[in-house]
């Protein structure tokens, strides 16, 4: 009798080892089992602006499903119906501590404001890799850090090139080179070759164990666990090979210091969007650009010469300067806009990626101008497996923190907690 169903967990077995199959139309026969077994991940991704945005073009009109994009926001039109504005969410400023270092470093901080690590800023673990610790259990890494940096001249401190952190003192150091990315995810020959050097080194482990004292043994299992940890992910990795090799990802080419500003930022998201698709990965993030960072920006197609970020958003007050930092806020939109569109046009299950995503638009500053950390510009695209309520736009009570809503996300891809930072609670909209 012909077998019409596969189950999703079916190995191919030989000489000892076993291989994951890759996702099979004869997997999908059967409803039952699609719902059971090939159920899509959800998966997190944060999109950072730096600086803050314009607050005159910038918010939305109108509550509900009825809202209104702001001039900024048009661009967003295509997907307005994935998309969950929020207004009114705040982060807490400390006084006495760099405004810009500050906005970027604990925009996604688990830390409440009164818990300052001896920098003076209110930073701890962030909740990307909150998160991580739970996916990363599944997936080849446990999270991605992207940064579309285009400078080399260090002009700024870490603080200011980076929003992931595994803890105060400890960066989640994010990649500007395209070529390094494609190289971490997809060159599986060197993990490969990285494996049987593994293997040599946990036989030799083992050998030394028996002739160890109680101290130096634990130690050892400290680092034998170490060594397992990337072996599993080496093995991840070749167990995505078939879904990787079907799509076949190509190197980037150009150099990064030679892409125009939305080449750059569409490559990482390109490569970004890549790990989540092959599943290697759940969790990651983005930076459109550093802090603060003085030096000029080309914009190309968008400014005849050079820009100052930085200092556009303290001369807002000047009409020409205020209409200019309203055109960078929308290119910045418009290339979210990019990679939410490509999202939604990955087929998965019943949908699409960006139905099984939460791809936030953020910034830690809802104004550079005077360092403001109140009604930060915040949109979600994509409905996380069903358990967004997309379509709208809510606008909460004044003073609502935003650790609610990383609250809200963090259960939302499985992570137990009740609290986090100064969360009073979670948002409905979004564990709904």
């Amino acid at each position: 009798m012909t077998r019409t169903c596969l189950s999703r967990r079916t190995l191919l077995r030989g000489a000892g080892a076993a291989l994951a199959l890759p996702m099979l139309e004869i997997m999908g026969n059967d409803r039952r089992s699609m719902a059971s077994e090939t159920k899509a991940p959800r998966r997190v991704a944060f999109f950072y602006i730096p600086n803050g945005v314009a607050q005159s073009t910038w918010n939305p009109q109108g509550v509900g499903r009825q809202f209104k994009l702001s001039p900024t926001l048009q661009p967003l039109e295509s997907v307005r119906h994935k998309l969950l504005m929020l207004s009114n969410l705040d982060r807490i400023k400390v006084a006495g501590t760099d405004g810009h270092a500050q906005a970027s470093t604990c925009w996604l901080s688990s830390a409440s404001p009164d818990e300052l690590s001896p920098a003076g800023y209110p930073l701890k673990r962030t909740i990307d890799q909150i998160i991580a610790d739970e996916t990363g259990k599944q997936t080849a890494f446990r999270s991605l850090e992207l940064s579309c940096n285009p400078y080399e001249d260090n002009r700024e401190s870490v603080y200011f090139d980076n929003i992931s952190w595994y803890g105060h003192g400890h960066v989640a150091r994010s990649l500007r080179d395209p070529k390094e990315v494609f190289n971490r995810l997809f060159r599986v020959e060197e993990h490969v070759k990285s494996g049987s050097i593994l293997d040599l080194v946990l036989e030799d482990a083992t050998s030394l164990r028996p002739r160890l004292g109680v101290t130096d043994r634990r130690k050892l299992d400290e680092y034998t666990d170490s060594v397992r940890t990337v072996e599993q992910q080496i093995s991840r990795v070749k167990q995505r090979q078939a879904e990787i090799n079907r799509l076949n990802p190509q190197t980037p080419v150009k150099p990064w210091q030679a892409m125009h500003r939305d080449e750059f930022i569409q490559v990482m998201g390109d490569l970004m969007i890549l790990a989540l698709q092959t599943d290697l990965t759940r969790v990651a993030s983005l930076m459109t650009g550093p802090e603060r960072w003085s030096s000029p920006l080309k914009v190309e197609g968008w400014f005849d010469k050079p820009i100052d970020h930085h200092s556009w958003t303290h001369n807002q007050g000047n009409e020409s300067v205020r209409t200019q930092l309203e055109r960078l806020d929308r290119f910045h939109i418009e290339q979210f806009t990019r990679l939410v569109e490509k999202m939604d046009a990955i087929p998965e299950g019943d949908g699409s990626l960006l139905d099984n995503m939460m791809f936030l638009l953020g910034s830690g500053l809802s104004s550079g101008e005077l360092h403001v950390c109140n009604n930060l510009p915040t949109l979600i695209a994509g409905g996380a497996g069903g358990l967004i309520d997309s379509g709208q736009h809510v606008r909460y009570a004044e003073g609502t923190p935003i650790a609610n809503l990383w609250l809200s996300m963090a259960q939302i891809m499985g992570v137990k907690r009740q609290s986090l930072g100064d969360s009073t609670g979670t948002l409905a909209e979004i564990v709904g």
